[in-house]
């Protein structure tokens, strides 16, 4: 199975993402939203990441150029999945509309495509299982921001044939990831480790046991982490951590996963994190 054409499905933060390292990976790209406002910020977005890598000297300038005439934004998903060898959806983390849109790609998409699902939690053969051929389907986690972290965390389902995983571990090394895989099991390997961290991070936080900067620089100088747990949750948004928080504390049983109430609170507040410009931290 080769890959040569990927749609993106969801021109968020991480739709665009994948986009971008998928166009200056060499690959053809349609990246798709159901906003055409959406779909032009994130056009933009990818424009002016790019431009910073050929600032920083990590991106030739003619590498730049060619990335971007790879990439076509579309507002139809029928010109999304059009010749596409590799279907990636990254929309928003609801089981439902995740099986909703892979109904409708199958019904447009060439019949050897790969569906590949984002999801950074929920279950691959729940969402695979609305599918004719459900052996096609795998996850592919992706993490932010995209285009400069290194891991792909692929995870397969009991059906997923071995050749759909080959395919997407050889994609995964041209856009310059490596790729590790799991089973479909809930949380995954990164998500169950770094959702758990997460949560009693902000436990503490509402225990008065130290503030969100103390807390984050411990793990950073004490362990190793590239970014504080509270940090980290502010970048992904405090909404989309507790939602995983909810599910993998109920797929589990396991009250680690379980979001603390200051969580809640802030959530309910509009506290998210870097999108509302503050969270545990203030973002300018």
């Amino acid at each position: 199975m080769e890959i040569r054409k990927v749609g993106v499905i969801g021109a968020g933060t991480m739709g665009h993402g994948i986009a971008h390292a998928a166009a200056l990976g060499g690959f053809e790209v349609a990246l798709f939203d159901i906003s055409e406002e959406v779909l032009d910020r994130a056009l933009a977005s990818i424009q002016r990441d790019l431009a910073k890598g050929v600032e920083r000297g990590k991106v030739a300038a003619e590498d730049m150029e060619a990335a971007l005439a790879r990439i076509t934004g579309t507002l139809t998903l029928e010109a999304v999945a059009d010749e596409a060898d590799l279907l990636v959806e990254a929309v928003p983390e609801k089981l439902g509309l995740k099986q909703d849109l892979f109904r409708q790609l199958q019904e447009l998409a060439p019949e050897g495509a790969i569906f590949a699902t984002n999801t950074s939690s929920l279950s691959i053969a729940a969402i695979a299982g609305v599918l004719d051929d459900p052996g096609r389907v795998i996850g592919a986690h992706f993490f932010n921001p995209v285009h400069i972290m290194k891991l792909l965390e692929l995870v397969v389902h009991e059906g997923t044939r071995d050749e759909v995983l080959a395919a997407v571990q050889g994609f995964g090394a041209a856009i310059g990831k490596t790729c590790i895989t799991v089973r479909d099991f809930p949380g995954f390997a990164t998500s169950r480790l770094g959702v758990c961290l997460g949560m009693e991070a902000i436990r503490m936080v509402e225990q008065g046991v130290a503030s969100p900067e103390d807390i984050d620089t411990a793990m950073v100088l004490g362990y190793r982490h590239p970014i504080g747990p509270l940090k980290l949750t502010d970048l992904v948004g405090l909404d989309v951590r507790l939602h995983i928080g909810e599910y993998l504390a109920e797929a589990l049983g396991n009250p680690a996963f379980k979001p603390p109430q200051l969580m809640r609170d802030m959530v309910a507040e509009g506290r998210l994190g870097k999108k509302t410009g503050r969270g545990f931290y203030e973002w300018g």
